[in-house]
């Protein structure tokens, strides 16, 4: 489904294409989007740190940087597993956070189109505690593509989307204005959701992807009227069928559509999927988990139209 990418070459965008790193923990194999890694070691001494949670090894100090080690076979599989001498490192950075995982081995990138990934079905990825975002055939085998984003926060609750700083923003009168939600996560789609609400947003239509959103702005498309059908579109980037920046791209390019506000909320925003995500037209970008930042952006567009 997917051919080995040897030349490094960035992905266009808009493309609906990813490039996934297949690697192997405990022996079975697992993807990451390569645009989450910042790069792969070999496993270094960490140093452990009092009162972790029992998944994180400690810390180490690469270049300068103290970095977390999370040991992702401690993880899904418990205390059974040990660590090998030829252990790597996939360092990440998303969520404005570098994070180490401790992984068997790095077995190579594949670029793929997102509509060759399918979401789990709930009874395989265990509902909203599944930590599988997606399911793709590569070369002929299963891959799974792990919730990098859920597993962090489950591990260090306070770094995921934080209720609070909605309440911090006081009291707030209610909106009706129509808007939509795309984000495949169950379980942060319902934490944005729940913030949102509290924000005063009453009007929200959640779908599980780009597509299926897409797919209802579809019936709008000829509409004159169709920022009065839909508002605001709040996006991520990472989604089986269909991704965020593809999503953009098509609502930008609709002479009808164009003029919906695009937030793009995303564990992705670094400088280079800024600059994409500029090109294709969003209105705004932010970086997960900042729930805050997003209410007051949404203010600000809904007061300019």
């Amino acid at each position: 489904m997917g051919e080995k990418n040897k030349t490094g070459i960035l992905l266009e965008s808009g493309t609906n294409e990813i490039e996934i790193m297949e690697f192997k923990v405990n022996g079975k194999l697992y993807g990451i989007n390569v645009a989450k890694v910042r790069e792969i070691m070999v496993s270094e001494a960490v140093t452990p740190m009092p009162l972790a949670h029992p998944v994180v090894e400690g810390v180490f100090k690469p270049r300068g940087t103290v970095i977390t080690v999370v040991n992702l076979a401690r993880y899904l599989f418990g205390d059974t597993v040990a660590q090998g001498d030829r252990d790597l490192f996939i360092v990440t950075n998303f969520n404005k956070m570098h994070i180490a995982f401790r992984v068997d081995s790095v077995e190579g990138i594949v670029r793929l189109s997102w509509a060759d990934i399918q979401k789990p079905d709930k009874t395989v990825s265990g509902g909203e505690e599944g930590v599988a975002t997606g399911i793709t055939e590569i070369n002929g085998d299963l891959v799974v593509i792990l919730d990098f984003e859920k597993i962090v926060a489950e591990i260090a609750p306070r770094t995921g989307i934080q209720s609070d700083e909605v309440e911090k923003l006081g009291i707030r009168k209610e909106s009706n204005a129509p808007i939509i939600l795309a984000e495949d996560s169950i379980l942060l789609s319902r934490m944005i959701l729940d913030c949102l609400k509290k924000a005063g947003f009453k009007n929200i239509t959640k779908f599980d992807n780009g597509k299926e959103a897409w797919d209802y702005l579809e019936t709008i498309q000829g509409e004159q009227d169709a920022t009065e059908k839909v508002a605001l579109v709040i996006t991520d980037i990472e989604m089986p069928a269909m991704d965020g920046h593809r999503l953009t791209k098509l609502i930008k390019s609709d002479k009808n559509l164009k003029q919906i506000p695009v937030i793009i909320f995303s564990s992705l925003i670094n400088d280079e999927l800024y600059v994409k995500g500029k090109q294709l037209g969003a209105d705004e970008q932010i970086s997960k988990p900042e729930i805050g930042s997003l209410v007051e952006v949404i203010d600000h567009l809904l007061d300019k139209k």
